[in-house]
């Protein structure tokens, strides 16, 4: 099962750019078409290998952003950073018909199965949220009535992943319930001033603990941590709160 996929397990395979498209100033979204692609679960990664013409070769791994489907090929979303081996190549260089080399699934701790039917509760910072965006999409594929709630964290509103398609989701009442936290700058006449996720937040941008969800975090080291702390603050069970961490470079953890 691509839940259970491990690293030993996996092969490098051939995966072709079909369709490629901005998210950010900084981020892009790439569709990829996968040989022999096994299927995934929502929360999975891969690794995404460059091989330079002198032989050197760099490998990062992105969680995968789409929803499982039957038809070979996945989504990725990369942030680009200033010093970056693969990731400016990546948002960049790559067009449509590029071929790289991708080894997964991987993971099957930090996933969500359709199964599920208990509160999930998604924390995101930054592009955290790509691996929580794969949950809800396969919610909505698999039409599961799970009640989702995502608490995401963000600099300023232009950062913010997949900005039109949250948006339409927090038109429909019955769907995910979305909050928003600006970090830095915030939109006009926002009710909160921008800074971290605090306390009160948690109390009021999260299922309540006594409804036992399972949350998912996903970020930065630092602000895992910190909400991770929060939640068990809040009540929560540490043993229903998994994690995804990536460091200052953006490699995941």
């Amino acid at each position: 099962m691509a839940g259970t996929a491990v690293l030993g397990r996996v092969t490098w395979r051939a995966a072709k750019a079909v369709a490629v498209h901005d998210e950010t100033a900084t981020a892009r979204t790439l569709a990829l078409a996968i040989c022999d692609w096994p299927g995934h679960v929502a929360g999975q990664h891969v690794d995404v290998r460059l091989t330079a013409p002198d032989g050197y070769s760099a490998v990062r791994s992105y969680s995968i952003a789409s929803a499982p489907s039957s038809d070979g090929r996945i989504e990725i979303t990369v942030e680009r950073l200033p010093n970056g081996e693969v990731s400016p190549y990546l948002t960049q260089e790559v067009v449509v018909g590029d071929e790289l080399e991708l080894r997964g699934p991987i993971g099957g701790w930090f996933v969500w199965r359709s199964v599920q039917t208990e509160p999930i509760q998604l924390v995101a910072g930054g592009s955290g949220i790509v691996p929580l965006m794969a949950m809800i999409r396969s919610r909505r594929s698999a039409g599961s009535s799970a009640p989702f709630r995502l608490l995401y964290s963000v600099r300023e509103p232009e950062t913010v992943f997949y900005r039109d398609e949250l948006q339409a989701l927090s038109n429909q009442g019955d769907s995910v319930v979305i909050s928003y936290v600006y970090t830095r700058v915030t939109p006009k006449d926002w009710p909160r001033p921008a800074g971290r996720i605090d306390a009160p937040l948690i109390g009021t941008g999260t299922w309540p603990s006594t409804l036992r969800p399972t949350s998912y975090v996903c970020g930065t080291t630092s602000f895992v941590e910190h909400a991770t702390d929060l939640l068990i603050a809040a009540g929560h069970d540490r043993e229903r709160i998994r994690t995804e961490r990536f460091g200052a470079t953006g490699e995941r953890k």
